[in-house]
């Protein structure tokens, strides 16, 4: 259990680190190349900490209450980063539709997560 969370901790740091590299305004500090393999970096380092997340298993009913939690404070805390950023983005008049799309597939991933799994009961 331990190992498995310090990759998933891993996993998440060079995830967040590779995001935060491929701001790069302007491409003042990588090269196009550089871009091109730090996106397929992000690309296959996600897939496989959302392997991780999938394969995740409770074993008992406090283990999946704390995953349940930390689903709904992941859900809530994406979705209010992108609302915030639609909305900072509305007061400078260019809104991204990537964070529109964004927003509208987080919501809908939810909600159609939801019902499914209402209706297999």
């Amino acid at each position: 259990m331990k190992k498995t969370l310090l990759q998933e901790i891993g996993l998440a740091i060079i995830v967040i680190a590779l995001g935060v590299l491929l701001i790069n305004p302007s491409g003042s500090w990588m090269p196009e190349k550089g871009v091109m393999v730090a996106s397929l970096s992000l690309i296959i380092t996600f897939g496989l900490f959302g392997t991780f997340i999938w394969r995740e298993r409770a074993r008992d009913e406090r283990e999946n209450m704390h995953r349940l939690i930390a689903g709904r404070i992941a859900f809530l805390s994406g979705a209010g980063v992108l609302v915030l950023g639609i909305t900072v983005e509305s007061i400078s008049k260019t809104v991204d539709p990537w964070l529109v799309a964004s927003l509208t597939a987080t919501i809908l991933g939810k909600i159609i997560a939801s019902v499914y799994l209402r209706e297999k009961k």
